[in-house]
């Protein structure tokens, strides 16, 4: 008996199947595995005692264990021994880390033996749990280099199908005996990856090989006009080339939009701070350079408008920095865009064949798969913290704030001539 019911996603009203899900349910099925909570081989005896009701919670149990409450946790403090041994998984990767984080504060009962703000520091900096990350990335890069020879041997005639398949089955069973990480997630990263992006580039390289061809956007309006809204290349996409061939163009160019950034926000500070019935900008029905230079003119040589005289030029000096570096930035980015467009046609086989291969399937992957790693870090993070803040402060400790907060108040209202009985 399988009890699939916790693996879906939702999709508006409805639950639907993942890739991950159905891999799960097949792979149990087949092979006959018993897994804690989803599935368990029944033996008949068992189903004739419940009179042959095939309700499955009748024979997997796929509830989640209740996070239950220490009453002397929260009477006395610490943190309940159980409850970190519950956390078993992440020590018996990383033994010393626990001995990092907590103390002992007496039998059964731990304290946090960090801040609580530098917990994730902790965990994410310590030795085992680097040296873990570092394996991981390690592992990935084994898997890498073996997928690096298959996708770069895809040719015309190849069949998609048969690549995904080989693909994903290789990247689950390459994750399948690894701690902390779910290989069926890994496996669902790859398979959503696929049906986003992956899958039609290997068509086309089915079907035409590697070729990178840039082809024109043109948009017809509602008059029946075309009009060129630039280029494209499904799959090259520009983004693949200026990263590779010019990076250093793309950095002077964010360089640019992050000064623009600076004097859009003092310009709008500015705006913010003047903007009120007395402020310099009170005068104007709409703040912009026309109205803002007609102002000057009109306050020209009036000794008492000085203040308001000094806030408007800077005004119109913020705002020909914006409309400079504004121009500078469209021009930046008509160079680079005529740059990338023209490596186009230099490109050879084996640098579309790494543009496609390495900087864009398998950077995706990697990425994907590494925030799975982070949020092993950010589970253990989560938790520690969550029963950090459960037992502190302990209850006789809250008690005493408690009267010692009464106490001063009933000492101001006897200042004020109250009683308080």
């Amino acid at each position: 008996m399988i009890d699939a019911s916790a693996g879906f996603m939702k999709d508006g009203p409805k639950n639907r199947l993942r890739a991950q899900d159905i891999h799960k349910i097949v792979d149990v099925f087949n092979r006959q595995l018993e897994l804690a909570k989803f599935s368990r081989m029944v033996p008949f005896a068992e189903i004739e005692k419940y009179e042959f009701n095939l309700n499955l919670p009748r024979y997997i149990d796929s509830q989640q264990a209740e996070d239950i409450q220490d009453i002397a946790g929260h009477l006395q403090g610490g943190i309940p021994a159980a409850d970190l041994d519950a956390l078993e998984r992440y020590w018996a990767i990383c033994p010393q880390l626990r001995k990092a984080l907590f103390r002992e504060n007496r039998p059964g009962y731990l304290d946090l033996a960090v801040d609580k703000a530098t917990i994730k520091s902790t965990i994410y900096e310590h030795p085992e749990f680097a040296a873990f990350i570092s394996g991981m990335s390690a592992h990935f890069d084994d898997w890498r280099q073996a997928s690096v020879k298959v996708l770069k041997a895809l040719e015309p005639g190849s069949t998609p199908k048969d690549v995904i398949a080989d693909l994903s089955e290789g990247l689950l069973a390459h994750y399948a005996d690894k701690p902390l990480i779910n290989h069926y997630d890994v496996y669902q990263h790859l398979m959503d990856y696929w049906a986003a992006t992956m899958q039609d580039d290997c068509y086309l390289i089915a079907a035409d090989g590697w070729k990178a061809e840039t082809s024109r956007i043109i948009e017809t309006d509602k008059k029946g006009r075309e009009r060129d809204k630039g280029w494209t290349c499904d799959l090259v996409p520009k983004a693949l080339i200026v990263a590779r061939y010019f990076a250093r163009e793309q950095a002077a160019l964010d360089q640019l939009a992050a000064e623009l950034e600076v004097v859009t926000a003092s310009l709008a500070e500015l705006e913010e701070e003047n903007g009120g019935e007395d402020g310099a900008f009170s005068e104007l029905e709409k703040v912009n350079k026309g109205n803002v230079t007609a102002r000057l003119r009109e306050i020209k040589g009036d000794i008492e408008a000085k203040d308001e005289t000094d806030i408007l030029k800077q005004w119109i000096k913020l705002n020909n920095d914006q409309a400079a570096k504004k121009k500078a930035i469209k021009a930046a980015e008509a160079e680079l865009d005529a740059k990338a467009y023209a490596q186009y046609p230099r490109l050879t086989e084996d640098e579309i064949k790494t543009l496609v291969v390495d900087d864009k399937w398998l950077a995706a992957l990697e990425a994907a798969i590494h925030g799975e790693m982070d949020r092993i870090s950010q589970a253990l993070t989560q938790r520690v913290k969550e029963l950090a803040e459960r037992y502190e402060p302990p209850l006789p400790q809250i008690t005493g704030r408690v009267a010692e907060l009464e106490a001063k108040v009933n000492h101001h209202l006897e200042r004020m001539g109250f009683a308080w009985n």
